[in-house]
């Protein structure tokens, strides 16, 4: 392999079927608000064993919606990590409520049940744990917590289709009140865009249908005013238009047939890259956690950077230089302007700063070839060996 070849750190798996699916939908009488949305709905619920599955624009609007259908507010605060995408801890700011970030287990790199306990307060309403790159966070612990202090959890389950706790998949809800997923085309599942809300509650999943779509109620047996005519609908919470279209459905559909094939996959190429560096001395590989199933939506390596004579952005540039598509996964929350000025302090997580200091994501996606994983491999055993 030429080193001007790029293999970027992840890339969506699109095939015929998938084309054919998405052309068949626009050849249809509905490219939106049709009869896909509700299929990949009923299709999804039944892949990760929830009552109920809500497809939305975008997992950031999975996230706000649950937020919103808690009845979260003002005053309220909700226990989330530092170590994830802006999303999960901007809904709680989204619904007037406040994020507080507990620091992240060194191990799982998900939230600390330690760490959380210490940050519940009488304004607690809710945990929101992020499985992090693809690992469970402790879900049965957390559930725990909840029950003791009488909280909600929503899981952040946007890096974890197709991985597993104990018996349970994430997303069915088992220690939860609702899971949120992605769809974005560095995941598991590609739509473009496009997200996925389950839950096992029948009221959650309603307010849920109700607020994705402007508030509008259409069944005539909710109507709280004179029923009209059959043109009628009501407006009963102020909801966003965060719908999900029927192009994005059909081809959500036909990727959720493959979904087992890109675990798989996902999950062979990480166990080559756990095999291939467990000796380097100069790279901390993701450890095996006893009763998970890790869906690797990525594969972070950690530098031992006491013992290393670079930088981590000179090795950065070094791989990258090598054709090796790279990313860093994440700048802890609390580090942003905007999180500053609300008064955050990203030195009040040293497991989560320690971990960012030291964390580069190389290439990982289910169309990777045997030549492009063992150049990916040769790579950083020729530079951090």
């Amino acid at each position: 392999m030429k080193n001007n070849k790029r293999i970027p750190y992840s890339c969506q798996w699109i095939d015929e079927k998938d084309i054919e699916a998405v052309v068949s939908v626009l050849k249809s009488d509905f490219i939106t608000q049709g009869p896909k949305v509700a299929e990949f709905e009923e299709k999804f619920a039944k892949k990760v064993g929830s009552k109920y599955a809500v497809a939305v624009a975008n997992g950031t609007a999975g996230l706000h919606l649950a937020a919103l259908a808690l009845d979260l507010k003002e005053g309220d605060e909700v226990i989330t990590s530092p170590i994830s995408f802006l999303a999960t801890s901007n809904a709680a700011f989204y619904v007037g409520a406040k994020p507080i970030f507990a620091d992240i287990d060194p191990k799982t790199l998900c939230l600390d049940v330690k760490q959380v306990k210490k940050k519940i307060t009488p304004k607690t309403k809710a945990i929101f744990p992020v499985h992090f790159a693809g690992q469970p966070a402790a879900l049965e612990e957390l559930s725990q917590l909840c029950k003791k202090h009488g909280l909600y959890m929503v899981e952040d389950a946007c890096h974890a289709l197709g991985a597993q706790y104990k018996q349970s998949m994430v997303g069915d809800c088992q220690y939860s009140n609702m899971a949120v997923f992605s769809f974005h085309p560095v995941k598991h599942l590609a739509t473009g865009e496009g997200g996925m809300v389950t839950t096992n509650s029948e009221n959650l999943y309603q307010k849920l249908c109700d607020l994705r779509s402007h508030g509008m109620v259409r069944d005539r047996g909710r109507f709280e005013l004179n029923d009209e005519g059959p043109w009628c609908y009501e407006m009963q919470s102020l909801g966003f238009n965060y719908r999900m279209t029927d192009m994005q459905a059909a081809l959500g559909v036909s990727q959720l047939e493959k979904i087992d094939m890109f675990v798989s996959k996902r999950r062979e190429i990480a166990n080559r890259y756990i095999e291939a560096f467990k000796e380097l001395k100069l790279v901390r590989v993701p450890e095996y956690i006893n009763d998970t199933v890790n869906s690797h939506h990525l594969f972070i390596i950690q530098l031992n950077l006491r013992n290393l004579n670079k930088t981590r952005a000179e090795i950065f540039e070094a791989l990258k230089s090598e054709g090796l598509g790279l990313q860093i996964h994440y700048i802890p929350i609390p580090r942003q302007p905007f999180y500053k000025k609300k008064g955050y302090n990203y030195k009040d997580y040293p497991v989560a700063e320690s971990f960012y200091k030291s964390t580069i994501s190389i290439p990982l996606f289910p169309k990777m070839t045997e030549e492009e994983v063992d150049y990916v491999i040769s790579i950083v055993k020729k530079i951090l060996s």
